[in-house]
């Protein structure tokens, strides 16, 4: 309804006569007081009058004159607003009944209260009022004052009736036609309406006024180029309000018929109502600019339609899609032509809608569901379309381009009989995702699939080699090597990618079989045909190298080693001691001497030093250079009296000087390894080698006092310590696991400090483990890791860190992970340590220190890509958590340059989050973008992504695209409560700043 512009009462009764009061006949015409109250009453001025008027009532015996001050003196206090004033009347009708003056006081206060402007009191005393003893002129001006009083209250019923009663006065006929005209129009009953203001539009002071009406009403009716000349004609009359309506009407008559350009000035002239557009105003400016392809502004229109679901919604939201295609912007087109699709209120806009959001869908990915299910979804709602054909091959082509290879796959599962190419592919790649993300027995299912499949033999072939690689990763080796062979004969192996690394693969398959031969064959292919992989070329070199030296050729050992050596790789310190100790196989013990000796000074930090250093000292005892061998022994103790060859090199040097018959220096050798490392097999062999030169110097009483201080020693149970030991190890190492769980247990029950104690501990607790009991292998190997260091003690920390690590106990954990880190002597262990106290720490919300081991992770050369992106997450997330924003955003920028799967999602997200932060919306977009359409498995960063597009989107002042989003996110996203409320938060927020210029939106 267009806004009513009224005519004031000012206009309209400009010409009634004020109500003047009926002269009273005074029967006592002696009474002046009464005659001068009646004098200030008639002049208005009404409290002295009120006073005398009073006083006379209170002092007069004559009935009359009593009555009239009675119905003066009610009237003085209406016209004062006195409280009580009403009753005063009430109170002069029922006290003097008789009075003539009774409907007359009806009607003068309710005359006197209308020209007041006050109709509600007014209209009740109308109400009061014998309109049977009203004169002509009297019955006149109250059917008009009374039937204005009920338009006033919206009472149209009675206002038309009072108005009818006055249509030809003279007086009162034009104001009454006026209004019937007026209520006519209010109620849309325009024939009505036209009549009665034809009948007075020749009437100058209503001229103007109905101007606006009828323009109005023309447009209404559908008489555009009338309320277009109406409109104009009307428009320098009009107040301001007014001449918005008119643009409004005339902007309106122009767009209907098809006049874009020329409603457009029109349109945007429109002031709203109460100063806000409604949806249909925005829609009919947008529009108008659309079909003269101004695009920009159309969008500028459209995208404050917000929350609309009728007809006009629907057309303006597909109008917007279209817009944003033409402007290139497809991810706010998709939104738009989403939109439009979820609307039933145009079949035809609907199907048109749906078909472009699923092929933008294709194109650039969709968050809100995976972009199969769209396209299915199109095909099953208008199975005849004319796209059927071009829509069922983006179904096929999206498998894979949408990299949503889970959902996808789910769909493929449920009709096996169509796409069975497409089934191939997307089993293949869904294998690789799940491989990437650890879960290896589920990646070899799907590459077993895959191969069952053999539509293209390109993937057939990929499919065989990733099931090779998932089958090693499994320690499956001799499937492994049969995949790659199968690999390796097929026609399309080299056109793949995988091609140029088979020879390393099967190398390592060869290697890990023991079949060293095959394995260094393997190798040497590799590098023979990748001298550019610089990488694995170093640890190709490397593995030769190692294959070489087990099967004792030394020369080609030393050949490979001496490359290693040469490239400098991480692994140069290995090499070099490898290549030293080759040249004692080949009886070059000089050149074995000098090359340690290189390595001790070339390599001070390399954790092979200790065993340089030993394997120095027994090399200078194989030459008979004691002095050498002693001094070297003493170096190493110096290093590290905890380390793995303490035990031993002070046994080596306790033997060099027992066979050098120094029995003194060789009993204090031997004295001291029996103390320092009690029950270890140095320690026996010890009190062994002791026990000889006791014997041979006669002094057997002075052993027996020694020996009795060691609670290792048992001399008397030695032989059946001895043979319980022996046959529980022959099943350990025949490797029947039950009978070995069996055996060694009685050992360790009956001999808990036996010679063997050690050993049977911790193949005890490896049988154990073997057997999937875990916590009795726990027992065994905490025995073992509670002795000092043996050569069984890193071992023994490694698993029970593995197995601390599954359980819920963090403190015993890192405890474990620590000692680990500092005891061990592979660097593969340290490097095993380093990386779980990182994510321990982590899970147990110490972030200060899961930074500290994530960076040492991170500086270690010899970490793999998936340990790396692990630690830069924890990096991270720890730097989120800890609100060092400066820290995450170079964390999550480095992951995002070597992370794939999740972790790369995540990555993105945070990427789009801190360029949101930056005010860089379009960047921020656009990472978001990326993480739909090649991450769209991973819904919970692909939701929390939409939040940040929201924002962005809001501050490119696009508020359908914000609003829009965040109500999918709410729709779509349930199983994230956290992220719906983060979205409800943000929308509330949006609609209640957009609903001060939309009076469409309800916050």
């Amino acid at each position: 309804m267009r806004q009513i512009v009224t005519i004031s009462c000012a206009l309209l009764f400009a010409g009634i006569a004020s109500v003047s009061a009926q002269k009273s006949e005074i029967r006592n015409p002696e009474t002046e007081d009464f005659n001068r109250a009646l004098n200030l009453y008639q002049n208005g001025v009404y409290q002295p009058a009120q006073i005398i008027f009073d006083k006379v009532k209170s002092e007069t015996r004559n009935p009359e004159v009593e009555a009239d001050c009675a119905y003066y003196s009610a009237n003085c206090a209406i016209r004062l607003d006195q409280g009580g004033a009403d009753t005063a009347m009430e109170n002069f009708v029922a006290d003097y009944p008789t009075s003539t003056k009774q409907n007359q006081a009806y009607i003068e206060v309710a005359h006197y209260y209308f020209e007041q402007g006050r109709y509600p009191q007014a209209l009740q005393w109308f109400e009061k009022v014998d309109e049977n003893s009203l004169t002509q002129a009297e019955q006149d001006k109250f059917n008009f004052q009374k039937g204005y009083a009920f338009f006033t209250a919206k009472n149209k019923k009675e206002a038309d009736k009072y108005f009818n009663m006055v249509i030809n006065s003279p007086e009162y006929g034009s104001q009454a036609k006026y209004y019937l005209g007026y209520m006519a129009y209010e109620t849309d009953d325009y024939k009505t309406a036209t009549k009665q203001f034809d009948q007075i539009q020749d009437q100058e002071k209503y001229k103007e006024k109905m101007s606006y009406f009828q323009a109005d009403m023309n447009f209404k009716l559908g008489k555009f180029d009338k309320a277009i000349e109406l409109g104009k004609a009307a428009m320098p009359k009009s107040n301001a309000l007014e001449k918005s309506e008119l643009n409004k009407i005339i902007g309106e008559s122009l767009f209907n018929k098809g006049q874009y350009a020329e409603a457009i000035p029109y349109l945007t002239e429109y002031k709203g109502k109460k100063g806000k557009w409604n949806n249909t105003d925005y829609y009919q400016l947008g529009y108008a600019y659309y079909k003269q392809g101004d695009y920009e502004n159309a969008i500028a229109q459209f995208n404050k339609i917000i929350g609309g679901n009728d007809h006009v919604a629907q057309n303006a939201y597909y109008h917007l899609g279209e817009s944003y295609l033409k402007t290139d912007r497809k991810q706010q087109a998709l939104n738009a032509f989403k939109n439009a699709s979820e609307m039933a209120f145009d079949a035809k806009i609907q199907e048109d809608a749906m078909l472009n959001y699923g092929k933008l869908s294709y194109e650039i990915g969709n968050s809100y569901q995976p972009v199969p299910d769209v396209l299915a979804g199109f095909l099953e709602k208008y199975p005849n379309s004319e796209a059927k054909a071009e829509v069922e091959g983006l179904l096929i082509d999206s498998y894979i381009t949408a990299k949503n290879y889970a959902g996808a796959l789910e769909l493929l599962e449920k009709n096996k009989t169509t796409n069975r190419a497409a089934y191939q592919k997307v089993t293949f790649y869904r294998g690789l995702e799940l491989y990437t993300d650890g879960q290896y027995q589920q990646a070899l299912s799907m590459f077993k699939k895959s191969i069952a499949e053999p539509r293209d033999s390109r993937f057939t072939a990929r499919a065989t080699f990733w099931k090779a690689e998932t089958e090693y990763v499994l320690d499956n080796f001799n499937e492994s090597l049969i995949d790659f062979k199968d690999f390796l004969a097929s026609a399309d192996a080299k056109a793949t990618p995988e091609f140029k690394n088979i020879h390393y693969n099967v190398a390592y398959d060869y290697f890990k079989l023991k079949q060293y031969d095959q394995a260094g064959d393997a190798f040497q292919r590799f590098i023979d045909t990748n001298p550019s992989d610089k990488t694995r070329l170093h640890d190709a070199y490397l593995r030769l190298a190692d294959s070489r030296f087990v099967t004792a050729k030394y020369w080609p050992a030393m050949e490979a080693y001496n490359k290693v050596v040469e490239m400098k790789s991480v692994d140069a310190d290995y090499a070099a001691f490898q290549k030293a100790i080759s040249y004692g196989f080949v009886n070059r013990n000089n050149s074995k001497i000098e090359d340690l000796t290189k390595f001790i000074n070339n390599y001070p930090r390399s954790s092979y030093k200790d065993d340089a250093l030993f394997e120095l000292g027994n090399t200078y005892v194989t030459e008979n250079k004691t002095d050498q061998a002693i001094s070297t022994y003493d170096k190493l103790l110096a290093e590290g009296k905890n380390g793995s060859y303490a035990s031993k090199a002070l046994l080596r040097q306790g033997l060099v000087y027992y066979n050098a018959e120094k029995d003194q220096q060789a009993i204090a050798k031997f004295k001291k390894v029996a103390a320092d490392y009690p029950r270890t097999p140095e320690a026996l062999e010890a009190v062994s080698t002791a026990r000889l030169i006791y014997v041979d110097n006669g002094n057997v009483d002075e052993y027996a006092t020694w020996v009795k201080t060691l609670d290792f020693v048992e001399v008397s149970d030695a032989d059946l310590d001895n043979d319980t030991y022996a046959s529980a190890e022959k099943q350990y190492l025949q490797n029947n696991t039950k009978q070995a769980i069996s055996q060694l247990a009685g050992y360790v029950s009956k001999f808990p400090n036996g010679i063997h104690a050690l050993k049977a501990n911790f193949y005890l607790a490896q049988s154990y483990y073997a057997d999937n009991q875990e916590s009795k292998a726990a027992t065994h190997y905490e025995n073992v890791a509670a002795r000092p260091r043996n050569e069984f003690t890193e071992q023994s920390l490694a698993r029970l860190a593995e197995i601390y690590i599954k359980g819920d106990d963090a403190a015993k954990t890192i405890a474990t992970l620590k000692r680990l880190e500092s005891d061990a002597d592979y660097p593969q262990n340290v490097t095993f340590a380093q990386a779980n106290l990182m994510k321990t720490y982590y899970e147990e919300k110490d972030y200060a220190n899961a930074v500290v081991y994530a960076d040492k992770v991170l500086d270690n050369p010899k970490t793999d890509a998936k340990v790396k992106s692990d630690a830069q997450i924890i990096v991270a997330r720890s730097a989120i958590k800890t609100g060092d924003e400066t820290k995450a955003r170079a964390a999550y920028g480095k992951l995002l340059t070597i992370a794939s799967g999740e972790l790369a999602a995540e990555a993105l997200y945070y990427d789009a989050y801190f360029k949101n932060k930056d005010g860089k919306f379009e960047a921020s977009n656009t990472s978001v973008q990326k993480l739909t359409k090649n991450y769209s498995g991973y819904k919970f960063f692909g939701a929390k992504g939409l939040i940040v597009m929201a924002k962005n989107f809001y501050g490119l002042k696009d508020s359908f695209q914000a609003t829009y989003i965040l109500e999918s996110v709410i729709k779509n996203f349930t199983q994230y409560p956290d992220i719906v409320q983060e979205a409800q938060t943000e929308l509330d927020i949006i609609k209640g700043e957009e609903s001060k210029t939309n009076s469409s939106i309800q916050n």
